[in-house]
């Protein structure tokens, strides 16, 4: 299915690889997260991996020329500990998670760590909103989408499979037909997008619902074969980073349109 036509004068959003409003999607890792989660971090660098977060999403964005304090929306994905980040340096920022991920911020689930579950419980819980996409409409390949700003810019849309309340961005990027989908999580790896790869099972799986995760790969395949001007982002898109750091793709600059 198709995505809905511009309408005339039709709203649409420049989108920097962190971006009157501003609208910020996921806070990476906190950049004190190995000493602030010794024993996770011990165990996170035994399996042969390991964060960096210098500078982090805040730093960035001032050093860009925002001031984390004047961020009007940090709309976080899911509460893992590598997209939760720090949020305290945005104080004024209204924070937006999926309705589902409401019961999540207890790492006894087993589905969140115990510093994401600290760093999501120190925002107020007045600037929490937690998002009900269940009655939302559907929008090209999703069934699940809410048209967040009202004027067809910015929607956002239900992933669940990775963790529940698992949210993407769709973001309109030209008043003609331009489109971006920021997948978050919802695959690990561009070659689950290319049919070259399958989702790993052993000796863990990184998603809590394997079936709706991979529903929701499929519907990212079907958004990019049916429009021809829409493109992808995965939060762990290597190919994405190393064809465009440095460059203006990232903040101040602007994810250039197709």
């Amino acid at each position: 299915m198709s995505l809905p036509p511009p309408a005339a004068n039709q709203a649409f959003c420049k989108v920097s690889a962190l971006e009157g409003e501003t609208f910020v999607f996921d806070l990476g890792v906190h950049k004190n997260w190995a000493t602030l989660a010794p024993e996770y971090a011990e165990g996170v660098r035994k399996d042969g991996s390991d964060m960096y977060a210098q500078p982090d999403v805040a730093e960035s964005l001032v050093k860009g020329g925002l001031d984390p304090a004047d961020v009007t929306y940090v709309c976080i994905s899911h509460i893992h500990i590598d997209h939760v980040g720090d949020p305290t340096p945005f104080s004024k920022a209204k924070f937006i998670v999926g309705a589902e991920a409401r019961a999540l911020p207890d790492p006894t689930t087993g589905h969140t760590q115990e510093l994401s579950t600290r760093c999501f419980e120190a925002i107020p819980k007045e600037r929490v909103d937690y998002l009900d996409l269940s009655g939302a409409p559907e929008i090209g390949p999703f069934a699940h989408a809410h048209d967040f700003y009202g004027d067809g810019s910015l929607y956002i849309v239900d992933a669940t499979g990775h963790l529940p309340g698992h949210v993407n961005l769709l973001i309109r990027t030209t008043p003609d037909g331009g489109w971006l989908f920021l997948a978050a999580d919802s695959a690990h790896d561009r070659r689950l997008l290319t049919g070259e790869g399958k989702i790993a099972r052993k000796p863990v799986c990184m998603h809590v619902d394997v079936e709706k995760a991979e529903a929701q790969i499929a519907n990212i395949v079907k958004l990019l074969e049916e429009n021809k001007r829409a493109q992808v982002i995965l939060a762990h898109d290597v190919p994405w980073y190393e064809k465009n750091k440095g460059g203006s793709a990232f903040w101040p600059g602007e994810i250039p349109p197709l």
